[in-house]
């Protein structure tokens, strides 16, 4: 058989937790393989050993049928192996093609010869169909876009294998279809792919084989055309997953978030919410729909404190709010899952009991007197990670950085529900979690619904909306297109709305 690369029997210990146990893994030439498994199963380990992030306690790898060490990431480039971080590795403040010729910079004698450079980078765009522009400049770009500068990135330097580490997670549905179209002009020029995912979605789309690993081991491998969502599913997590959402209906109560006529503008000064107006009721989730960028950030800093109202009304429980202070909000009973859990969920470099505490450590039992209390902190930590299944290397100890990006979300959300709140913000909360955690955190949400509290979802995954929602607003260039009841609409029809149609307008 003719694969390029073989990773046999890799095992990668880090201080006593095993992250790779004894894990087989070989790639075809041509072929797109899947490496599934969940959250903190050891998929990004065993890539960052490739890539030559790592080294592996044990096991050999093999490039073309040689076998190689890999012992940082420009022997891996050399060897014709790139990689696509699931945070991206780039310098915003630099244009695209400074980006991708850093560290490899084409000189004309003592010159750095940019326009060669752009040239090639414009070659290799169109060959692949990803349409980057040379000279644009990081921090102007869209993610979906930054990720194609990655791309270009690995194919300038060479590379034949590209490994790509959740792909998607950032990506808008539009942006994923697009992604899949590029892998598959990828394989036609004769590269080589390892897709890290826990879609299955994207999996049955466009794998060909797929390795799946669990808690650090390798469970199997399945031909992607002989399997269905399901039984990978059941692979990945080790039990069945349903993919359904169990809620009764039921009659929600009072308002407790009221926004009429609200308008807000965007960084760029420009209006990006426009006389928008929603009601949030206890005991009821409404969902709010729409492509991203139309207005859904700037609601939820808006209802957090985050961002200024131009005009319009903010009451919660029947109270104009839009003076309070962001701490004020949050001990009224506002709690808040970030969409972006690096910049606005987690301090990085704290600790996870640090973490579990940020917006309570001010009140009993966790302070007195402006010194905090380390058991009754470190309790209250331990009960959110041992309830939502956080798994990480030191347990409340770990530093956030540390953990896998499912589990640090698993963490925030953990803390925002253990505040017992009032109405819950919940923004993408299930970006870049896997099915079983997926379903833990639906169940969690639903339950919030049931014991009466006020839930706004924000998502971009259509599914989420459908699923969870009992209301679902649908925005569209920061307007409120209309509100409908989510068992009465299917995904065209929401779509249609998304893209600026007016229910019953529809052709």
């Amino acid at each position: 058989m003719d694969y390029v690369i073989e990773m046999h029997n890799i095992r990668k210990e880090f201080s006593g937790i095993v992250a790779n146990d004894d894990i087989t893994l070989c790639l075809r030439r041509g072929e797109i393989h899947a490496l599934l498994g969940e959250n903190g199963a050891g998929k990004s380990t065993l890539m960052g050993i490739l890539f030559g992030m790592y080294q592996a306690d044990s096991g050999t790898i093999k490039v073309n049928g040689q076998e190689t060490r890999i012992t940082n990431p420009n022997v891996a480039n050399k060897l014709g192996i790139g990689m696509v971080h699931q945070h991206f590795k780039l310098v915003e403040k630099f244009t695209v093609t400074e980006n991708i010729i850093l560290g490899s910079e084409p000189r004309k004698g003592l010159v750095m010869d940019i326009k060669t450079a752009a040239k090639r980078i414009e070659q290799l765009s169109k060959l692949y169909g990803l349409n980057v522009d040379p000279y644009a400049k990081i921090e102007d770009i869209s993610v979906g876009m930054q990720q194609r500068v990655e791309i270009v990135k690995m194919l300038y330097r060479d590379a034949e294998v590209l490994i790509f580490d959740e792909p998607t997670a950032v990506l808008t549905p539009q942006e994923i279809q697009d992604f899949e179209k590029i892998l598959n002009n990828l394989v036609l020029e004769g590269k080589s792919i390892i897709l890290i995912t826990h879609k299955l979605k994207e999996i049955m789309a466009v794998a060909h084989r797929c390795t799946v690993i669990r808690r650090g081991k390798t469970i199997g491998l399945v031909e992607v055309a002989d399997a269905s969502e399901e039984s990978m599913a059941e692979m990945m997590v080790g039990r069945q997953v349903s993919f359904k959402v169990d809620k009764q209906e039921r009659v929600p109560g009072d308002i407790v978030l009221k926004l009429e006529s609200l308008t807000v503008k965007n960084n760029k000064k420009l209006i990006a919410l426009n006389q928008f107006s929603l009601e949030v009721r206890a005991g009821e989730i409404v969902g709010i729909a729409g492509v991203d960028g139309n207005g859904q950030a700037e609601l939820v800093e808006s209802i957090t404190g985050l961002r200024k109202l131009e005009s319009g009304s903010l009451s919660f429980l029947g109270k104009d709010i839009s003076g309070l202070s962001i701490r004020d909000r949050i001990e009224q009973g506002i709690s808040h899952i970030p969409e972006d859990r690096h910049k606005r969920g987690l301090v990085l470099d704290y600790t996870l009991e640090e973490n579990m505490i940020l917006e309570v450590y001010h009140h009993a039992p966790f302070s007195k007197k402006g010194l905090l209390n380390k058991p009754s902190i470190r309790q209250y930590a331990k009960r959110i990670i041992e309830s939502f299944d956080v798994r990480s290397g030191e347990g409340v100890l770990s530093v956030a950085r540390s953990l896998s990006g499912g589990n640090q979300q698993k963490a925030i959300i953990g803390r925002e529900i253990e505040k017992d709140p009032i109405l819950l913000i919940a923004v993408q909360p299930t970006r870049g979690l896997d099915v079983g955690s997926i379903e833990y955190i639906h169940k969690r949400l639903v339950e919030q619904r049931d014991k009466g509290k006020a839930v706004l979802l924000i998502s971009l995954e259509l599914e989420e909306i459908l699923n969870l929602s009992d209301r679902i607003a649908v925005v569209n260039n920061g307007e409120l297109v209309g509100i409908v009841r989510a068992s009465e609409v299917g995904e065209q029809e929401i779509g249609l709305m998304m893209a600026g149609v007016k229910r019953g307008e529809g052709a």
